[in-house]
């Protein structure tokens, strides 16, 4: 750790005045009156993709829960149940069996996700895509009864930095080192490299089930102050769980993505015979360009998919990462893991040219969602059109195949507008140990929440849809 000394002014973002170490709001608004530069002594931690585990206790503590009458179900109040909760350093030391059925019944079957199943977070450590060295530190929790059945689990890291999650806090730890104050590590409940919305507190469909909700919230809580780090922040949750943990101290914000809706489609025509006639029109130019190029698409599903078709999506992804400047924290062998543990969940969307792969998209397939994820192409070529059709329209057609709800193409794209995808609204929730910090950051919140409902309102009444298709 190098310290350094500098002087600057408050940052403009947060609008603070800084006391000592104290950190206090300004009662008018940043430029209104001159404010006297301070001496502030900053600590720079170095590299921010690796960090010393922080030796704290496992156990988190018991509980004694006394049962609810949600859902019809009846308590014996008089027989009080303790869980045990505690965190793990790895997700192989929860059985799969156990982790998938707390997340199956936070999802429900219909809305199966997943990205939230043991093999495909599996997949992530076991490849080393999402470990220590990349910066994303398993510490998963796990909550268990007298019987030593698993009650409830949260997918949870140590982040030594904030790639890789969607929902952008870099401005906040700007703040928080320019006044010499440690954002690193922080805590992230969330699926590694997946800006998909699910679940995030897992929990058995029990007559204790809230109460281990509430119990696994403040656990979480609990685990951060202990180990005196500055935040914990759950990315992409249910509205419903965005709402529950606002009521429990955190911070809400909202984003926004773009998903295609199937309204009972037949086929591709009928959803393009709902879009307005200019966009309709470029959407068939766009699909013609491909049979034009002598280029053949494929959608391959689960035993279809070969180890030479996953060893060529990898040098796809490594020119997607390559080309925009990111980093390819995914393995070759993450690829390979998620086609054997995952099976039919997997759908790989490829253009041959020939006897050539030249391009590739990951989708995964859950209850009513089909998720487009990651795409790629050869390195230094071209194919006009080429990443709309294997992203967006092959994703509709599996979509209308499969009498799928929606496909959730990922995060951003404006340009998905003009081709089917209308905005939603995501969810994060942000926990802050420092006073000061969280009121200033709340009042931003505040403000860039207003703007986002606007832009989406106005997104929506500009769609691409003729007038009256919802």
């Amino acid at each position: 750790m190098a310290v350094a000394t500098s002087w600057c002014k408050p940052s403009p973002f947060l609008g603070l005045k800084f006391s000592s170490r104290s950190v206090k709001l300004q009662s008018q608004k940043f430029m209104e009156s001159p404010i006297q530069e301070s001496k502030i002594n900053a600590l720079f931690w170095g590299a921010r993709k690796s960090m010393e585990p922080l030796q704290v206790d496992s156990s988190l503590g018991q509980f004694t829960l006394t049962g609810s009458d949600s859902e019809n179900i009846t308590v014996n109040r008089a027989q009080p149940k303790l869980i045990t909760v505690s965190v793990v350093s790895s997700i192989s030391e929860i059985a799969s069996s156990e982790w998938d059925a707390c997340s199956l019944d936070a999802t429900g079957a219909e809305k199966f996700n997943p990205f939230l199943t043991h093999a495909f977070l599996s997949s992530l450590e076991d490849s080393g895509s999402a470990v220590k060295e990349t910066g994303w530190m398993p510490r998963h929790i796990i909550a268990k009864d007298e019987g030593d059945n698993v009650v409830g689990v949260i997918p949870l890291y140590l982040k030594s930095h904030s790639y890789g999650e969607f929902v952008f806090d870099h401005s906040w730890a700007d703040a928080y080192y320019s006044y010499g104050s440690r954002y690193y590590p922080k805590l992230q409940c969330c699926v590694p490299f997946t800006p998909v919305t699910g679940p995030r507190i897992l929990v058995r469909n029990t007559p204790f089930k809230d109460e281990v909700f509430d119990v696994l919230v403040s656990a979480m809580k609990d685990f951060t102050a202990k180990s005196q780090i500055s935040s914990l922040h759950i990315t992409f949750p249910t509205e419903k769980e965005w709402l529950k943990c606002s009521e429990k101290g955190f911070l809400q914000r909202i984003g926004l993505q773009y998903h295609w809706k199937n309204r009972n489609y037949k086929n591709f025509d009928e959803f393009l015979m709902d879009m307005k006639q200019s966009k309709r029109k470029n959407i068939r130019q766009e699909r013609k360009k491909i049979t034009s190029q002598n280029l053949i698409m494929k959608r391959l599903r689960g035993y279809e998919i070969k180890s030479r078709h996953w060893d060529s999506f990898y040098k796809f992804y490594r020119n997607t990462t390559d080309n925009k400047w990111g980093s390819p924290y995914l393995t070759r062998e993450f690829f390979h893991q998620i086609g054997s543990k995952m099976g039919d969940q997997v759908l790989l969307v490829v253009a041959e040219e020939g006897d050539e792969l030249v391009a590739g998209a990951l989708n995964l397939i859950g209850g009513d969602t089909l998720f487009g994820r990651l795409w790629g192409c050869q390195p230094r070529s071209y194919y006009p059109s080429l990443h709309f059709e294997a992203c967006y329209y092959q994703a509709i057609e599996a979509a209308i195949e499969l009498n799928l709800k929606t496909v959730e193409a990922g995060a951003q794209g404006e340009h998905k507008i003009h081709r089917g995808y209308l905005p939603v609204t995501t969810y994060s929730s942000h926990f802050l140990l420092d006073e000061g910090f969280r009121k200033a950051i709340e009042d931003f919140l505040i403000r860039e929440s207003s703007q986002v409902k606007l832009v989406i309102k106005l997104l929506h009444e500009s769609g691409p849809f003729k007038e009256g298709i919802l």
